[in-house]
């Protein structure tokens, strides 16, 4: 399963991924999946693990795990952006299944670190162990059996992530999780599906952590309560995937990629430079002008629009994403560890 080292971390994670299903028939994989992607949008949460057997974990992280990857990845790097110079010397993922978003840390920040993933389905923790031979930097990862919940205890760590979980989870052990990773660690970093309903765990999650005493990190720049009216609009962004033949047999597309949304926080207790202003729409580019819609400092959001007389910004508003700062940073100092 080694790859060759000239591969990128998520072109490493596919190429694991692309043995999972040999012997699997495609139809009873993409049944697999159907039948877990209606649990995980189902409003009521499971009192027991979803992913039951090594069947439905090897179709769900075929599926699903690059998606996780680049979901994570994209909120990590936002957050490395506001921490420039620091590095968590661990890192502990809970609910973590297959390991998503050990493989998104480890492409985010070099060198090895002891890494623990928590989850209660042992075969997802199992698969996660056999993934991660790929992967240097996670071979001596510890992959542990937990309830996640009320009862869940983490050890002192620089970084929890928590990605793809709350949903699965009552408001009490939410609550729970998160006064649990932020007595834990010094920087939490949670990731949840890009609807309405994930963004409101989000933002449910981040008001704990401000109260443990975090700083927002990213997407926000700043700690404030968030300036969107409830109801009537989410904050979330968009990270591209590239698609497998699964997920085009499943979704009866024939795109080569698809852009998996989700919403994040990002706070910690380490000193932190948030970005001035956050593009939280998709840039609108029109001729010699582009529309940026963003969050900003006061807290507020507004519209800007950057037209050809500005220059070298202008150029920069047409080379642009959701999610990245602004204006672009032009230089960075270190962050205290």
């Amino acid at each position: 399963m080694n790859a060759p080292a000239s591969l990128t971390p998520a072109e490493t994670l596919r190429s694991a991924l692309a043995g999972l299903l040999d012997g699997l028939p495609a139809r009873q994989a993409a049944q697999a999946v159907e039948r877990l992607i209606a649990t995980y949008r189902g409003a009521t949460p499971t009192g027991s693990p979803i992913l039951r057997d090594r069947a439905d974990v090897a179709a769900y992280a075929a599926y699903r795990m690059p998606a996780t990857y680049e979901a994570v990845r994209s909120a990590l790097a936002a957050f490395a952006d506001a921490v420039p110079g620091w590095a968590p010397r661990d890192h502990v993922d809970v609910g973590g299944g297959t390991g998503a978003a050990a493989w998104a840390v480890s492409a985010t920040w070099d060198g090895e670190r002891p890494v623990t993933v928590l989850d209660w389905a042992e075969p997802a923790l199992a698969l996660g162990r056999e993934l991660a031979v790929a992967n240097p930097a996670l071979r001596q990862a510890r992959w542990h059996r937990s309830r996640i919940g009320s009862a869940l205890t983490i050890g002192s760590t620089d970084l929890v992530t928590v990605s793809y979980v709350l949903n699965e989870l009552t408001a009490p052990d939410r609550a729970a999780l998160v006064d649990a990773a932020a007595g834990a660690a010094r920087a939490v970093v949670i990731v949840e599906p890009g609807t309405p309903d994930g963004y409101a765990r989000v933002i449910e999650a981040r008001d704990r952590l401000i109260s443990a005493g975090f700083h927002v990190a990213a997407p926000c720049p700043h700690s404030a309560a968030c300036p969107i009216v409830p109801g009537t609009d989410w904050c979330h962004f968009s990270a591209r995937v590239s698609r497998s033949s699964l997920h085009r047999q499943v979704k009866g597309g024939s795109l080569a990629y698809e852009d998996e949304k989700f919403s994040y926080v990002a706070a910690t207790r380490v000193p932190a430079a948030p970005a001035p202003a956050r593009i939280v729409r998709k840039p609108q580019i029109r001729k010699g002008q582009v529309l940026l819609d963003l969050c900003e400092t006061d807290p507020s959001l507004r519209r800007t629009t950057v037209t050809k007389r500005h220059g070298d910004l202008y150029r920069a508003a047409r080379d642009t994403d959701w999610g990245a700062p602004w204006p672009p940073r032009t230089d960075t100092g270190p962050a205290d560890g």
